[in-house]
């Protein structure tokens, strides 16, 4: 723990409702993320120590992920869709499957070809939703789906989980994670799955990690090393490729998400309900030296 872990945990912020989808901004050099409930989008700068509010009624913005152009891909609960945000100009990637809306886009992430992958539970569209609007599932299922910008139709490409969650691929892309985050209520534990890529398409996942019937694996990031660093219930749990635990910090609160970030993107930035929080770490982001277009 130690070797991964070099500082303890500080409190950045606190005054979200639901803290999700933090990226860091290399242009900005900033942390970007959600306070879904309160329909607003905030950013941390780690020079001034200051917290503003980049956005506000921005139907409920969820996960982000930097594209190759330095551009932000985002989810949308309350839009139902895959969006781009360009230096605050906001517009559609991703709207429908067939003829059916998706659900409530969750999490997302760039592979290096530049195909978009993201998954789509119903957390934005279920009854008495304070994350989106309250609809119904078109299409009948909650997939993870891979957009192909050349060809601007969303395939599946996971369709036997109940409700897909974070993802994240392994540093060469030849495995997608992919969390489950239905849960006992459900029928099915809380756990990461990892599906092998290959052309496009992921074969057959099997069980990365379970978890505890109260840690969900919400959102996560792979490092350099492929290890991945995910939320698990109130902490942050680090796990070897092989699956075996590695390291846990416990948090005040429940943890939502995370991301790597800062000038040596060696600072782990996680956002837990309605707080902000760093911890230095030793590792960076397995997409940390990709090159942008």
């Amino acid at each position: 723990m130690d070797e991964l872990i070099t500082g303890t945990l500080e409190k950045l912020f606190e005054g979200t409702v639901w803290a999700e989808g933090p990226l860091w901004i290399p242009q900005s050099q900033s942390v970007r993320w959600s306070d879904i409930p309160n329909n607003r989008i905030l950013e941390f700068s780690p020079a001034t120590g200051a917290t503003r509010e980049y956005a506000v009624g921005v139907e409920y913005t969820n996960g982000r992920t930097l594209d190759r152009d330095g551009s932000v891909v985002q989810c949308s609960h309350g839009r139902r869709r895959i969006e781009r945000d360009h230096d605050g100009v906001v517009t559609p990637i991703v709207e429908a499957f067939g003829e059916h809306r998706l659900n409530s886009p969750n999490d997302v992430v760039v592979a290096g070809d530049g195909t978009v992958w993201f998954t789509d539970p119903p957390y934005g569209i279920l009854p008495g939703t304070v994350e989106g609007h309250e609809g119904e599932q078109e299409y009948g299922g909650c997939y993870v789906f891979r957009f192909d910008p050349a060809t601007e139709e969303p395939a599946p490409v996971v369709t036997d989980l109940v409700h897909p969650n974070g993802l994240a691929f392994s540093p060469d892309e030849s495995l997608l994670y992919v969390a489950d985050t239905a849960g006992p209520a459900l029928g099915v534990p809380y756990r990461i799955v990892a599906y092998p890529v290959d052309g496009g398409l992921c074969g057959i996942g099997s069980t990365f990690v379970e978890l505890d019937d109260d840690a969900a694996s919400d959102g996560f990031r792979v490092d350099i090393e492929g290890r991945v660093w995910t939320s698990a219930g109130s902490s942050v749990r680090v796990y070897a490729p092989n699956g075996a635990l590695l390291a846990a910090v416990e948090v005040p609160e429940k943890v939502s998400n995370l991301c790597f970030g800062g000038v040596d993107g060696q600072d782990l930035y996680i956002t837990a309900t309605t707080s902000l929080y760093r911890l230095r770490t030793s590792t960076r982001d397995a997409t940390w030296d990709r090159p942008q277009s």
